[in-house]
């Protein structure tokens, strides 16, 4: 169980939640699979079969939504309604109009629809209760947002809120590729996209490639700024951050992953993993965001 992206949002520290009351209550919205006539469906799912909603390893939770999505192609669709119209036509001896054209549409996708394959994707996020932290395995915001809608939905009070930095991510990582230096325990690895902030948004992306020549100094001189940067923290993890806060292409490094216990059997597995995994990340972001200046306090 390794997260391959973070997306941070705040709950209070000493957030005053149980594993037995959250269980409950994202009972209240378990998964079930899509009905016959439904496009989409999501909601709780647990590692086993009607087993706890919430994954526990040593005061660190594990929750996962599970989303289905019925594959059902509008190009399919349209192909079928056009052949349906032409046999109506055939049979009044015109062609249907804008409106029995829509019913036709209409009327062919509540026919396929229970035809359509089916896919199913899980979601997972971490929540620290005691540091107040809940982190979402997703590469966007907006993937993370229906984990945050269903915890709204589920809970009877979420006090969430996004991280604030008091330094955006973007002049922060601009500001390091200037002084080819990261602070704390970070530093600069061979990736990054710099891009312009006028209407244009021009850009320029470097991939294994050196970041300390005076031809990034030059593109920065000439007002692009630091949209994403690839970092390593303590060799111990790499990441590549972005202008949105937002954590990718997250890799655990050999000093974590060989303190992994091999010859374990799967379940053992997978909660020592998440022990692994949380722990480190319990150090490294607040190791972050004193890299950007501390957080913004709310008011």
């Amino acid at each position: 169980m390794w997260f391959r992206n973070l997306q941070l949002y705040r709950l209070p520290t000493n957030w005053d939640m149980t594993v037995e009351r959250l269980d409950e209550q994202l009972g209240r919205l378990r998964f079930r699979p899509c009905g016959s006539q439904e496009l989409a469906s999501q909601g709780w799912m647990s590692r086993q079969p009607e087993g706890p909603l919430v994954h526990s390893v040593g005061g660190q939770w594990l929750i996962a939504l599970g989303v289905e999505q019925r594959l059902l192609p509008s190009s399919v669709v349209k192909q079928v309604a056009e052949d349906r119209a032409e046999e109506i036509e055939a049979q009044q001896g015109y062609k249907p109009g804008r409106k029995q054209m829509k019913e036709i549409k209409e009327a062919v996708t509540q026919e396929l629809m229970p035809r359509a394959f089916t896919r199913r994707r899980r979601i997972f996020a971490w929540i620290d209760a005691q540091a107040g932290w809940l982190v979402v395995d997703a590469s966007s915001r907006n993937a993370a947002d229906s984990v945050v809608e269903a915890l709204h939905k589920s809970l009877d009070e979420l006090p969430l809120k996004l991280l604030n930095t008091r330094r955006s991510a973007g002049s922060a990582m601009t500001e390091w590729l200037v002084a080819n230096e990261a602070p704390g325990a970070f530093t600069i690895d061979q990736d990054c996209e710099l891009r312009a902030v006028t209407e244009e948004k021009s850009a320029v992306r470097y991939v294994r490639h050196a970041l300390d020549g005076k031809e990034v100094r030059e593109h920065i001189e000439a007002g692009k700024q630091a949209s994403r940067l690839a970092l390593t923290w303590d060799e111990r993890l790499s990441i590549i951050l972005n202008e949105k806060l937002e954590l990718k292409r997250l890799q655990f490094l050999d000093v974590v992953t060989e303190s992994a216990t091999d010859g374990l059997a799967a379940d053992e597995q997978f909660d020592s993993d998440f022990a692994l995994m949380t722990a480190e990340l319990r150090n490294f972001i607040p190791a972050l965001i004193e890299a950007l200046g501390g957080e913004e306090p709310t008011i």
